[in-house]
């Protein structure tokens, strides 16, 4: 294949669905989520458009299925040209006295250690020249959202240290921030929220194409 391979991580819905869709002209899309209904919705809709996608429905907890798909992605294509995170948890809000156990930890096996899994595995299949894309929401310190903005931090940290250390050497890592959008994450934030104004999901993803391949 001499289309370019994108892999996305947290791609069944929101702001990864949309980016696979806007990519999907100019890529071959891994989609990986645990949620095989919406990964064949999303197949459909790119389909139409034209493009070509494979389906992953994996949980990124499990290290053991993380090595497998990126052992898969080494066989049948040798690399990847981009990796887009945005595979995201998000806990109840809580006062920090009262995150529940199942909660915190919930938090940092999806937000965290998962990223920090699977950075080792990508990390080979990008090489010198491909690109990993992190999204930032920078919760940290806001009440009650002690278990998402801490477990989010963290996972910036480690991307943020990842971009330090591959500067001169490459894959190339980029953190963007996108702006508010009616996903369900959102939801569980604000509910009852106006999401008239808020960006649509698609629009989104057309703003940080640019960025994304820049």
């Amino acid at each position: 294949m001499t289309q370019k391979i994108a892999l996305i991580t947290g791609a069944s819905r929101g702001l990864g669905a949309a980016l696979a869709e806007a990519l999907a002209p100019t890529h071959h899309i891994l989609a990986v989520a645990r949620t095989t209904g919406a990964l064949e919705e999303l197949d459909d809709r790119i389909q139409a458009a034209g493009g070509s996608a494979t389906l992953a429905p994996m949980d990124i907890t499990q290290p053991e299925a993380m090595a497998t798909l990126c052992r898969g992605i080494h066989d049948r294509w040798g690399q990847l040209d981009l990796w887009l995170h945005s595979a995201i948890h998000a806990a109840p809000l809580s006062p920090a006295p009262s995150v529940a156990v199942k909660d915190w930890t919930k938090s940092i096996s999806i937000n965290a250690t998962a990223p920090s899994v699977l950075i080792p595995y990508v990390a080979p299949l990008l090489g010198q020249s491909g690109r990993a894309v992190f999204f930032d929401d920078p919760r940290a310190g806001e009440k009650f959202f002690g278990a998402y903005g801490a477990s989010k931090a963290a996972q910036m940290a480690l991307a943020r240290s990842w971009q330090a250390e591959t500067i001169k050497t490459g894959p190339q890592v980029k953190i963007l921030t996108p702006q508010p959008m009616p996903t369900a994450l959102r939801a569980r934030f604000f509910p009852g929220e106006d999401r008239a104004p808020l960006n649509d999901c698609q629009a989104e993803a057309a703003r940080l194409l640019p960025q994304i391949l820049a």
